[in-house]
């Protein structure tokens, strides 16, 4: 993909965050659809790409009155999203569409409309992983973090300092769903959920969505916000089996999505002015800002105690306040893109001064696949 040929020029999350008891999955779709054609001057009859995940992109298409001319249903958990934006971004420089609609609704919370998540006992996962009795991610991810935190020479506690960070972001923002802040104490003594995982080291669980619309940056100047543009992209998958990655203590896909990501953009780390990474758990962050490069093995902890990624640190970190404080419906990809395109639109609650390159960096599954998306507020 050529540089800043693509351009964000709608985005927006559901008018209601956190508990929306009133509102089904299809529902959330279209209100955080209708929010980002609002954000950007535009009617259905105005999109001819459509991609989401969680629900098909035919059930989008016809309950928005969308006839498009690209349809993207890619859905490998919480990164989705950001496959879909790099997949849009190809679709549009090769013409097979003007204008894409990503769409993102659960009812995490509330389960209005909402499917399950049961695995096939026929899948892999069923054969090798289900019968050992595994209850969910919180089970699933403990298996490799353990070996991370041998390996690295990591506590517990810098898996609590991550979240304290986090809700230090998360009280700069009026919508997130925890403001009161924490400490490493407070992460510690939350309900044990799965060792080493406290309550506090796990994401929430709502309700909400959000919406991005991309045409190319020719295009982008006529919009009335002011334009996000695609620097670079990459994705990449390694296993359904979280027993199964190639190493415990760093993700094949994340190295893969990143370095992708960064080539493509044709920046160094020292470009880059935010960063957010998916944090369904306390330990995923650490994981990114080892595996994309910010950090050498064994640094990140340190890195983050030494407040690099908090309030007025060098490189800011899920402002957020993530998938741990702000929120987390199940498949997060979405906000930490809303958050990014926020940021380098410059209206964010807890505005980075000055930002230029954001990264939105997401996982699905247990370390199952990623995405990587680098955008930048300077025109081409």
């Amino acid at each position: 993909m050529k540089p800043k040929s693509i351009a964000v020029v709608g985005a927006a999350e559901t008018t209601q965050m956190g508990k929306i008891p009133d509102v089904s999955v299809i529902g959330l779709h279209a209100d955080a659809a209708l929010n980002a054609m609002a954000d950007c001057g535009l009617k259905p009859s105005d999109i001819d790409g459509v991609a989401c995940a969680g629900i098909s992109p035919v059930e989008l298409a016809h309950y928005m009155g969308i006839v498009p001319t690209y349809a993207d249903g890619t859905s490998v958990g919480g990164c989705s999203f950001m496959l879909h934006v790099r997949h849009a971004a190809a679709a549009i420089n090769e013409g097979l569409c003007n204008t894409v609609l990503i769409t993102h609704g659960e009812s995490g919370r509330s389960r209005v409309g909402a499917g399950g998540f049961a695995r096939s006992a026929s899948s892999l996962m069923g054969q090798f992983e289900m019968p050992y009795g595994p209850m969910g991610p919180p089970t699933m991810f403990t298996i490799p973090v353990l070996r991370y935190l041998k390996a690295r020479g990591y506590t517990v506690e810098d898996l609590a300092q991550v979240a304290v960070i986090q809700r230090e972001w998360a009280a700069l923002n009026p919508r997130a769903s925890y403001k009161d802040p924490i400490t490493v104490e407070d992460v510690l003594k939350s309900d044990m959920i799965a060792w080493p995982f406290t309550k506090l080291m796990c994401c929430l669980v709502t309700d909400g969505g959000g919406a991005l619309i991309l045409t190319s940056a020719e295009r982008a100047k006529d919009f009335p916000q002011k334009p996000v543009y695609v620097l670079g992209t990459g994705e990449s998958v390694e296993t359904p089996m979280v027993s199964q990655m190639e190493d415990f203590t760093s993700s094949r896909a994340f190295r893969v999505s990143g370095k992708k990501a960064f080539t493509e953009a044709g920046i160094s780390h020292a470009d880059v002015d935010h960063l957010m990474i998916y944090d369904a758990f306390a330990h995923l962050p650490l994981y990114g800002l080892e595996d994309l490069g910010f950090c050498k093995p064994g640094e990140a902890a340190g890195f983050v105690r030494d407040r690099n990624t908090a309030i007025g640190g060098k490189l800011p970190l899920n402002t957020n306040g993530g998938g741990l404080s702000y929120m987390h419906s199940g498949m997060y990809g979405m906000y930490a893109l809303q958050e990014s395109v926020r940021q380098m639109r410059g209206i964010a609650p807890a505005q980075v001064p000055n930002a230029k390159i954001s990264i939105a960096h997401g996982v699905g599954g247990m370390f199952a696949a990623s995405g990587t998306i680098v955008f930048s507020n300077e025109a081409p």
